[in-house]
């Protein structure tokens, strides 16, 4: 006769990291890399929202993905997860729904962000909109005296610098600034009159809550197919960043101790 026995204190872990147009391979490997330095966590891993009975069987929810969408009904399971008390820890393009449209003028992209899933984006706080071009810029410390950024310095990354339509309450931890024009989206919801722009912040949801990291973009030599067969130069963002991982590391441990 086998013996039941409880997961004591283990913290089980699900893992989101699929998508398109970035290095999911690379995003993947890293942030499993920083779960198995705490020894209580037990991780599973999936591409998308499909396995949405384990995902809500867990303690808590990371990701990193771009453009995947969960469907109406894994919307409405997500929805009663972080209702009732779990967290979220979400990363660069989860907020994401990609269309690219037929070419500008100039032969540009063209890309809109459409409002297809609300629902979706109201537990993540908010929507990505546009970004201007990858370029460096200054990230800082909108509460130096909170855990998850105390003393953590202004720092330069050579990332996306996200511009997003915001969804309810959300705390602001860390800040870019960005009030300029952006080619190649169609959409400006992001605009919101200052040019303060949320990088790191909390949302609060239900009994739940979301920390959402809208840093970490990387792309691989293929990772733009079949839009451009081999992309010119791959792309680390803010991974080259010693201040990336630090957060990355105080938000697992802030998503492992239960709201």
């Amino acid at each position: 006769m086998v013996e039941v026995v409880g997961k004591s204190d283990r913290v089980d872990v699900y893992l989101v990291a699929g998508g398109k147009y970035h290095n999911i391979d690379f995003a993947r490997l890293e942030i499993l890399k920083l779960l198995a330095e705490q020894p209580r966590i037990k991780v599973q891993v999936g591409a998308d929202y499909s396995d949405i009975d384990a995902i809500c069987a867990c303690d808590f929810l990371i990701s990193y993905t771009c453009d995947v969408v969960p469907t109406a009904q894994e919307t409405q399971r997500l929805v009663d997860y972080i209702r009732g008390g779990r967290k979220w820890f979400a990363l660069h393009g989860t907020n994401s729904i990609l269309r690219f449209l037929e070419p500008a003028a100039d032969g540009g992209l063209r890309v809109d962000c459409p409002e297809e899933n609300v629902p979706f984006m109201e537990i993540l706080g908010s929507q990505f909109m546009s970004h201007p071009p990858i370029q460096p810029y200054e990230v800082y410390v909108t509460e130096p005296d909170h855990e998850l950024v105390k003393d953590i310095p202004t720092f330069t990354v050579d990332d996306e610098l996200y511009l997003c339509k915001m969804h309810g309450e959300h705390r602001t931890l860390m800040h870019c600034l960005w009030d300029g024009e952006v080619e190649g989206f169609v959409r400006d919801d992001w605009k919101k009159g200052t040019d303060v722009q949320p990088v790191l912040y909390i949302h609060p949801y239900g009994a739940g809550q979301v920390l959402y990291f809208t840093l970490g973009h990387c792309r691989g030599k293929y990772d733009m197919q079949p839009l451009i067969e081999e992309y010119p130069e791959p792309e680390e963002g803010a991974w080259k960043t010693e201040e990336y991982y630090e957060v990355l590391r105080r938000g697992i441990r802030w998503a492992m101790d239960p709201v």
